[in-house]
């Protein structure tokens, strides 16, 4: 029986983070009040603070009893406050559905599900009944809704300016990116799977668990988020003059059969090298290597437009 129905309130925890994107979100909080409200639900919201703030929370709720009190947990903000959601929740045990409100800079995990970008249109997506169950990706122990990057120009959105990542939203991540090209040099990597043992010398690899990656669409075109399943790919050394071409390519999702690609999937995978490589994590600063990536099947259930994960 549904909270409507039953009469009894039920609470749902908005964790937000006012300066992501634009931040606009903040101006529409009463919004999103109003909505539950019509459902007989209450917000509880949680300003982000890293993940200490929604970390914190969680921790305190009983774990025999908190799906008695609440019935959802909203996140809002970009791919970083979604990933820091998901990492309290799982590292404290919750299992409660997410609803996500876009609200970064590319929002590749919203995408992924069709979310609209329209605040009153994700706020109905978030209030709605229909969830797709959703895989996560683990390395060292820590948690990824996305992506997983390695390599030389994968700290892009660490190096990026958050005015200009807020003025000019994606382009700045493509802007900041072309400058790393003139300064690239492949780094031999060791990937190691059940099924495979990879030697490689790569300019730099994602390990994607959605399709998207800093507003590239198609980075993982074949991505298939509830397969239980990574999908890998290492990209080698590419001649200069052919990098504008490879460019386009991997923009229209056209590079997975590109000879400067290696692509698998894997549930398990431990990456090696005798370089000190940076790693992000769903636009974050990332673990060190050596890296273990594994995979939690189905872990979340995400509110969402579609009928199909595909």
């Amino acid at each position: 029986m549904s909270a409507e129905k039953s009469g009894k309130v039920k609470k749902v925890i908005l964790f937000y983070n006012p300066t992501a994107g634009n931040g606009l979100f903040k101006n529409h909080l009463d919004d999103i009040l109003q909505r539950y409200q019509k459902d007989n639900k209450i917000v509880i919201p949680i300003r982000s603070y890293g993940e200490t703030g929604i970390y914190n929370y969680l921790a305190e709720l009983d774990k025999e009893t908190y799906k008695d009190e609440y019935c959802q947990i909203i996140a809002a903000g970009g791919d970083g406050t979604i990933n820091f959601c998901v990492n309290a929740m799982i590292k404290n045990g919750i299992d409660l559905p997410l609803g996500i409100l876009p609200a970064g800079t590319a929002n590749d995990f919203a995408y992924y599900f069709g979310i609209p970008t329209d605040i009153e249109k994700m706020i109905e997506v978030a209030a709605g009944s229909y969830m797709i169950p959703a895989d996560v990706g683990v390395a060292n122990g820590k948690y990824f809704i996305n992506v997983a990057a390695i390599g030389q120009v994968v700290d892009v959105s660490q190096k990026t300016d958050p005015t200009l990542k807020n003025t000019l939203g994606v382009l700045a991540y493509y802007l900041t990116g072309l400058t790393e090209f003139t300064t690239l040099k492949p780094v031999k990597v060791r990937l190691v799977t059940t099924e495979k043992t990879y030697n490689e010398k790569m300019y730099f690899m994602v390990v994607m668990n959605g399709r998207s990656a800093g507003g590239f669409k198609n980075v993982s075109p074949d991505s298939d988020i509830n397969d239980g399943k990574l999908d890998v790919m290492l990209f080698r050394e590419i001649p200069t003059i052919e990098m504008p071409s490879f460019f386009v390519r991997v923009l229209q999702g056209k590079h997975l059969k590109s000879d400067h690609v290696l692509h698998f999937q894997t549930d398990n995978l431990i990456l090696e090298s005798e370089e000190d490589l940076p790693t992000d994590i769903d636009g974050e600063h990332g673990e060190r290597l050596p890296l273990t990536f594994s995979v939690l099947h189905n872990r979340l259930r995400i509110m969402s437009p579609l009928r199909s994960s595909k």
